[in-house]
């Protein structure tokens, strides 16, 4: 990664202050940039928990020379006992113009008392350059209690190939802002590219 210039130096310290075996993914995203400079990134630790496991997973974008760079680094149990850990990282680079769409979905706590300046509560991200849709299924049912006719699947499908989640709660305000403002480097760096 290159390390001259302040925002490649940002991008270090961020993922060191993810916590999430910071130098493995500095040398995986350090692959990705293969020595261009990040212009703007985007940083987001998750941890989710499935019964009486808890799984912690990093997603760092990075906008560099025209190019969008996706490092997700998570890991899994390596044998049946769970003393051994195996990491698994993927790289993916898109051309920022290919990005056919940022969606930035806010949620804010209390809108009746809403006024300019505001806190936003949250952000979703979602990016999406390939046409990949997502489908989120669930049984349908209906109202009555007593029915147990088979009513099929509800859900929600969606164009996305990243979808990140920031809350102010959870990752601060400082996050949530990064998140608006990577988007916003995201939208210009893929709209100069389409104009050329």
């Amino acid at each position: 990664m290159t390390q001259s210039g302040p925002r490649g130096e940002q991008l270090r310290q961020d993922i060191e202050r993810a916590g999430y075996y910071p130098q493995l993914v500095i040398d995986v995203m350090a692959d990705a940039l293969d020595g261009a400079a990040p212009e703007s990134h985007l940083v987001q630790l998750e941890t989710t928990f499935d019964r009486d496991e808890v799984h912690r997973h990093i997603t760092v974008l990075v906008l560099a020379e025209g190019l969008l760079h996706i490092t997700h680094v998570d890991d899994q149990e390596y044998d049946q006992e769970g003393q051994e850990v195996l990491a698994l990282a993927s790289t993916e680079s898109v051309a920022a113009s290919r990005v056919n769409s940022v969606t930035l979905t806010y949620a804010y706590y209390k809108p009746q008392q809403y006024r300019t300046g505001h806190p936003i509560s949250e952000v979703n991200l979602n990016i999406a350059w390939t046409g990949t849709r997502n489908i989120d299924l669930q049984p349908a049912g209906c109202e009555d209690p007593q029915c147990e006719a088979d009513h099929g699947y509800t859900g929600v499908s969606a164009v996305q190939d990243v979808s990140l989640r920031i809350s102010a709660e959870a990752d601060g305000v400082e996050a949530v802002e990064g998140a608006r403002e990577f988007a916003r480097s995201l939208r210009r760096s893929a709209v100069e590219r389409v104009g050329r």
